[in-house]
């Protein structure tokens, strides 16, 4: 039996009968809507659903885009993502595209399903997320090679990136990756894993605030002797510099404490620049505090830990403080194309 939310008669934004490429809350919604596409084209592969009763089409039909490709796991054989291509009416012209603020291409990712066939393979990619390993997996692998060889038939500015959960931290590893070659892509990501203790969670603000500096100044000095301590790398080194100039879209929901604390990791930069400690905070922002306190004591690779994933320079941060539910609602990415949603969204550019 087929759920309603897979169904896009009975859970899709059907008000969105004409799309204006403009907007940017039709933009999110599309983008939301090919990633969901994703997420049924593995459902309908597990449950077999062939042709008429194939659920997934509508979700990226309805937008005018055709699926060009589906990203499989090597392991399980999932569908983890998939490349569509936008086919316009015969009075769009392809050049008149990237004019019109219109892709010609989107690569989506799909987050964790908790199903038999998909699930051990998700976990083990969300327990390499947590551990700042997605970049060593085979499905990493494959998805960057669709993204580059997309890039390099097709140009950038004709290139979106999606994903939502875990599918949105290899869509944000794919951006950071090619953003440090030069290629910077738009980028949509949907409840974006931040690898944290949940600090946003508490209500009162001077705790919160004490514990985001106690924690900027304890982590930019063990940033700071590791750099001391690892010859090769000189101490004027900015890594952020590189990819400052790609901004993603980030989509986040405060309920959600899987991604949450992206809120207070922009603002906190933000507090810490007015109070005239930016350049603490310019270097603890860039290191993970459990990754450096782990190469500390000998357990972490300086490799791997000094640049977590889950980090950026700058963002155009989107958030949804429409009441949920619970945490389901809260981390679900059907609240990202519902017409009546309560954003709020800040731009932070690193300098």
């Amino acid at each position: 039996m087929a759920s309603e939310r897979e169904d896009f008669s009975l859970s899709g934004p059907l008000h969105l009968s004409a799309i204006d490429w403009t907007n940017v809350h039709h933009r999110r919604s599309v983008a939301a809507c090919l990633v969901q596409g994703v997420y049924i084209l593995e459902r309908d592969r597990q449950l077999q659903r062939h042709e008429s009763q194939a659920l997934a089409p509508p979700w990226w039909e309805f937008f005018q885009f055709k699926l060009l490709h589906q990203l499989k796991d090597d392991a399980d054989f999932s569908i983890f993502g998939a490349i569509y291509e936008f086919k316009p009416p015969p009075s769009h012209s392809h050049s008149d595209l990237s004019k019109d603020g219109i892709p010609r291409y989107v690569i989506a990712f799909r987050g964790t399903l908790t199903k038999p066939d998909s699930f051990s393979r998700d976990l083990e990619l969300d327990v390499h997320l947590i551990r700042n390993g997605l970049h060593l997996t085979s499905r990493f692998e494959i998805a960057i090679q669709a993204v580059r060889n997309m890039v390099a038939s097709v140009g950038s500015s004709n290139v979106w990136l999606a994903g939502h959960s875990l599918g949105s931290a290899m869509a944000m590893l794919a951006g950071k990756t090619v953003a440090k070659t030069g290629v910077f892509l738009e980028a949509y990501l949907f409840n974006p894993p931040f690898v944290s203790a949940p600090i946003e969670r508490i209500k009162d603000k001077r705790v919160k605030h004490g514990i985001r500096i106690a924690g900027s100044v304890i982590t930019a000095g063990l940033a700071l002797a590791a750099k001391i301590n690892h010859h090769n790398t000189r101490l004027s080194e900015d890594p952020f510099l590189a990819l400052s100039a790609w901004v993603p879209c980030l989509f986040v929901n405060p309920a959600d404490d899987i991604c949450s604390e992206y809120i207070g990791y922009f603002e906190h930069r933000k507090k810490m620049e007015e109070i005239g400690a930016g350049a603490i905070e310019k270097l603890a922002t860039q290191h993970s505090l459990g990754g450096l306190f782990m190469n500390a004591i000998g357990k972490g690779n300086v490799a791997n830990t000094s640049e977590p994933l889950h980090l950026i320079p700058s963002a155009n941060l989107i958030v949804n403080s429409t009441p949920a539910r619970d945490l389901k609602e809260a981390h679900g990415i059907h609240q990202w194309w519902k017409p009546d949603v309560q954003l709020k969204s800040q731009l932070y550019s690193y300098k």
